[in-house]
């Protein structure tokens, strides 16, 4: 059994963002999947607006694991992704 989780950072990209997930435990398998023992993760990247003329690189993260294993893979990925995107 499984759970998913899925979050959305804004202003970092999806290369960072893999690599992040490397430096968590996981192992890059492709542009937009890395794979740990207990969970891997699906990134997606698109351009969203905030107001009238600014756009950021949004990636959305797509979390897939054994139960109780994401909560604390959610809050340090959260944690990197903040201090990069400000």
């Amino acid at each position: 059994m499984t759970e998913t989780r899925e979050r959305s950072f804004r202003g970092i990209s999806q290369r960072l963002a893999r690599h992040y997930l490397g430096n968590l435990g996981g192992a890059v398998e492709s542009d937009d999947h890395v794979v740990a023992e207990d969970w891997e993760a699906r990134l997606s990247s698109s351009t969203v607006s905030v107001g009238p003329s600014l756009t950021l690189t949004e990636v959305t993260v797509v979390f897939e694991g054994e139960p109780g294993t994401l909560d604390d893979l959610i809050e340090r990925f959260a944690q990197k992704a903040m201090r990069a995107g400000g």
